[in-house]
């Protein structure tokens, strides 16, 4: 059974950095894709980066040059390094993964969710 746990979230002024966790049992990333997603009250979950078994990484245009994506294979674990962060980055932030197929950045293409960890970020 895949569980995907995420962590590191908290609340940060503008400009400040967050590092996100997703530490994933019962899958191991022999293929497919994991990746980071948000969804802020009152509008629908969106992507924010995906990272691919072979090193393909992805990012939402929102977050490009600020948002880093990254992997420690031997952890099972995937990071969301979130810098210069500003208030419309506040949102509830998921791990997902698939282990057969890469969804981009849509999140109806993913299988495996996580519970999600809160970012706010203040002006």
């Amino acid at each position: 059974q895949v569980q995907l746990v995420e962590s590191g979230g908290g609340s940060v002024q503008a400009g400040g950095s967050l590092r996100l966790s997703c530490a994933a049992s019962g899958y191991t990333y022999g293929g497919g894709c994991m990746g980071w997603f948000r969804q802020a009250p009152g509008k629908e979950r969106e992507g924010v980066a995906i990272d691919s078994a072979g090193g393909y990484t992805r990012y939402a245009d929102s977050v490009k040059g600020r948002f880093i994506i990254s992997k420690d294979n031997a952890k099972n674990t995937l990071y969301l390094q979130m810098n210069s962060l500003k208030p419309e980055d506040t949102a509830m932030y998921y791990c997902a993964a698939d282990p057969y197929k890469c969804g981009g950045l849509t999140p109806a293409w993913w299988t495996y969710w996580g519970q999600g960890t809160q970012v706010t970020v203040s002006s």
